[in-house]
């Protein structure tokens, strides 16, 4: 399908100084941030206990708050889970209750003032469990960079191996940077949002890649910088049409998704943005900036047996 007229010709990399000083402010401030500021982890990271709680009527937060303070539970983030009569309650772990009471406390702490509250959910993750998975998450996005760049340099050329790798990189430090500027909590399911975003980018700058293969063998006339603009044209339509189409699911699972999801879904609509702008901006130019050339990509010469015979 092409929503862009086939002859569409936009002159993508005129803009390619004024996009590299972009990311590298972008970049800048998310490396700040998450070193000044830090991530808002969730308890999968820190630790702690997780409890869900139904109320007959809506749910008052604030006195919930109250009641919580008054048994020494510090550092408790309520919020409603899915309506206004269901509550979710994180904590980290409480150094005078133990943690197999801790459920039993909260909920008779709640029941103090009359309201009949029914327990729905607990669940408990150690803070060593917590510094485990924040080790192995890490630790998943540094191998998938590796795999990825390794694949890249088979499949084409080791400088586009270097530019796809530096445009996922790129995504990655801008979508960690969002989190920690806005406070919004990191867990498992934004580190999951992570690798996605990864797969996603590098999907986009695949077909581009593929695309400026082709018009290198078939361009006969022109810089490689005309070829490079030429396939950023030639594959906008379907950029285009792929990053619309994801972003009305994720759009969706935003504001209908529930709260387990949101963090997610909002780590995958940042992430849409940042890998369409990175696969146009990023990973053709950096290529281009190390000097890949028709030459780079043309098939080696297999020598016949016999050839020299042939020569007159």
């Amino acid at each position: 399908m092409q929503i862009l007229n086939k002859e569409t010709n936009i002159d993508f990399l005129k803009l390619r100084k004024f996009a590299m000083v972009l990311s590298i402010l972008l970049i800048v401030g998310s490396i700040t941030s998450f070193f000044t500021k830090g991530l808002n982890y969730g308890l999968d990271f820190t630790g702690g206990t997780l409890i869900e709680v139904g109320y007959e009527q809506d749910a008052d937060i604030p006195k919930i708050h109250d009641q919580l303070e008054a048994i020494d539970i510090n550092g408790a983030v309520v919020q409603n889970f899915g309506s206004a009569k269901i509550v979710q309650i994180r904590m980290p772990q409480q150094d005078h209750i133990e943690n197999a009471k801790v459920g039993d406390e909260v909920l008779a702490a709640l029941r103090s003032g009359g309201e009949s509250v029914t327990k729905r959910d607990q669940s408990f993750v150690g803070p060593v469990i917590g510094e485990e998975l924040k080790e192995k998450g890490g630790l998943a996005m540094i191998v998938a960079l590796i795999c990825i760049m390794i694949y890249v340099a088979l499949r084409f050329e080791w400088k586009f191996s270097v530019g796809s790798v530096i445009a996922l990189a790129h995504d990655v430090i801008i979508i960690i940077g969002f989190f920690s500027i806005t406070a919004v909590e990191f867990d498992l399911t934004v580190l999951a949002a992570l690798l996605a975003v990864i797969g996603y980018s590098l999907n986009d700058t695949i077909v581009v890649f593929d695309r400026i293969r082709e018009n290198f063998l078939r361009m006969r006339k022109g810089t490689s910088e005309d070829v490079v603009n030429t396939s950023l044209n030639q594959t906008l339509s379907r950029t285009l049409m792929t990053s619309i189409t994801t972003l009305l699911v994720l759009l969706a699972l935003f504001f209908y998704g529930g709260q387990t999801i949101h963090s997610f879904a909002e780590a995958l609509i940042v992430g849409v943005f940042i890998g369409t702008y990175s696969s146009i901006y990023v990973a053709s130019p950096v290529a281009l900036l190390l000097g890949v050339k028709k030459e780079d990509l043309m098939p080696p010469e297999v020598e016949k047996e016999g050839e020299e015979f042939d020569m007159p």
